[in-house]
């Protein structure tokens, strides 16, 4: 079965409460078996507009990636990432 994805590029607006965010998002990623595979770090714009933040998280299985980003636990932790970032989140199936 194919891995599943998260790709998620991100501008922090309000640094001093992206801590909320974090432990939020962790008991979705904890219920759903998330491996951070990028995490910050340094990035180059090779194409396009780069986001300050890019992270890549790994999932058993595109379904688990799903489930995940629809859970009642992650939407929680992202109203909160609504409120103090801009960025974007894709999903994405594994080869």
């Amino acid at each position: 079965m194919a891995k599943g994805y998260w790709i998620a590029r991100v501008d922090i607006r309000v640094q001093e409460r992206y801590h909320e965010y974090v432990a939020a998002a962790k008991l979705a990623f904890d219920k759903y078996g998330a491996k951070f595979l990028a995490r910050g770090g340094k990035t180059e714009a090779a194409e396009g507009t780069a986001r300050a933040r890019n992270v890549i998280i790994e999932f058993d299985s595109f379904e688990t990636a799903q489930a995940c980003y629809h859970s009642p636990e992650y939407q929680i932790a992202a109203a909160i990432r609504q409120e103090i970032a801009d960025g974007e989140i894709v999903l994405v199936e594994g080869a």
